[in-house]
């Protein structure tokens, strides 16, 4: 598997640096808005998410060549910690995976394991696009040691009491916070500056930080002004709005100058 890397260093080596990095999410199912949105020339990573649109196994594939032909890292958004689900991307051409709902050490170690081919973890082992369809296993194999990550979402109470032992599994290369959930767990489904959030959101950075694993959240509306400020806090892996965020905004904003003509 090949795709043409516009950076020095892979993403798990800007992981293992604690570098920040800025990606986004894709909703829509089509191989052009994954290339648009690759070929804007700043984005280190792309989420392409499988738990919240209707994005089939065979779009991502398309979508998975689009965004490594832009030079940007695709990593999957899964429907759940699934090893059937992670094995079947992975072997599509996916660089790594978040997974949702990590509440636990139990749940960390599982989507390590569904990652990596034995010794390191239990994937079952086949020939796809990863594999060059047969031609370079054995080099595929080498490479996913080396470049595969995992990203554990923490969007959950029982996260937080977990932190510790979730960020201390071998594999786990980082996390990301994932706002709307954790709001939901709180009680405040979608109030980011509830005190209890604000919270949540600090000790869960805060314990990043003891056990040196990047940090990440979502900020899921184009707002400069907290992509700034989170990364004064010490967030490195940002996921900065999504497709459909920025259609919306963009066409709300333009068309609210537009009626100024009319």
């Amino acid at each position: 598997m090949k795709f043409k890397n516009t950076s020095n260093m892979t993403l798990k080596e800007k992981l293992r640096r604690n570098e920040l990095t800025i990606g986004s999410w894709i909703t829509l199912g089509h191989s052009g808005i994954a290339e648009l949105m690759a070929n804007t020339g700043g984005f280190d990573w792309l989420v392409i998410d499988m738990e919240h649109s209707v994005i089939e196994l065979r779009d991502v594939q398309e979508m998975l060549q689009a965004i490594e032909l832009g030079g940007v890292e695709p990593l999957i958004r899964l429907t759940s910690n699934d090893g059937n689900q992670i094995k079947r991307v992975m072997d599509a051409g996916a660089h790594g995976v978040v997974v949702p709902f990590i509440n636990s050490k139990e749940d960390a170690e599982k989507a390590v394991q569904s990652l990596y081919y034995p010794p390191m973890g239990l994937r079952g082992t086949g020939l796809a696009r990863a594999q060059g369809y047969g031609e370079s296993f054995q080099d595929y194999k080498q490479w996913l040691e080396k470049n595969g990550v995992i990203i554990a979402m923490i969007e959950h109470g029982k996260a937080i009491e977990n932190i510790d032992e979730i960020l201390a599994v071998p594999g786990i290369d980082g996390y990301i916070i994932g706002p709307y959930d954790l709001s939901a767990s709180l009680g405040v489904p979608g109030i980011f500056d509830d005190p209890q959030v604000i919270k949540a959101i600090q000790k869960i950075l805060a314990r990043g930080k003891v056990a040196k694993k990047p940090g990440g959240i979502h900020v899921v509306e184009p707002d400069l002004v907290k992509l700034k400020a989170f990364i004064e806090e010490g967030f490195t892996f940002i996921g900065y709005g999504m497709d459909i965020r920025f259609l919306d905004y963009i066409c709300r904003d333009h068309l609210a100058q537009i009626s100024k003509f009319k």
